[in-house]
């Protein structure tokens, strides 16, 4: 299903790692087995600010609960959600890691418009898909004073 839109909706596969995980498996702490991680469909919504998971997501990767923010849900509803520690968000070559939300419910995951600007991704209209926002090349920009 990659990639596959349904009525103007761009679904991505993505993977979820617990990045502490990944951290502890860099310093030889644990194995690269036990990452806990999760490949999900993502709905691709740039109206989101973040990544968006569901509490079952949240507990299979073993997140953290960090605090919690006021949200605007897509119904105009405001909740408050809880924020995790960083969640590593994999798409084909291309990772960042951020804190997650977690909405109440059985929601779908959202890949929010922060996410997909730390990997360089854009939504290509015409073909429901990700792509890079430079092609193959992942730029950064810096400003400096």
């Amino acid at each position: 299903m990659e990639g596959e839109g349904k009525m103007g909706l761009v679904y991505e596969e993505i993977t979820l790692k617990n990045a502490s995980d990944v951290s502890n498996c860099d310093r030889g702490l644990i194995k690269k087995s036990e990452i806990r991680q999760i490949t999900v469909q993502a709905l691709v919504d740039t109206g989101a600010s973040t990544v968006v998971i569901t509490e079952e997501i949240r507990e299979k990767l073993g997140l953290v609960i960090r605090g919690k923010r006021p949200a605007t849900l897509a119904n105009s509803r405001k909740e408050m959600c809880k924020v995790t520690d960083a969640v590593e968000i994999i798409w084909k070559n291309r990772s960042t890691m951020i804190p997650a939300l977690v909405v109440p419910g059985n929601g779908k995951v959202l890949l929010g418009a922060i996410p997909l600007e730390a990997m360089d991704l854009i939504v290509d209209p015409s073909k429901q898909v990700l792509i890079g926002a430079h092609g193959e090349e992942i730029m950064t920009y810096i400003m400096c004073a």
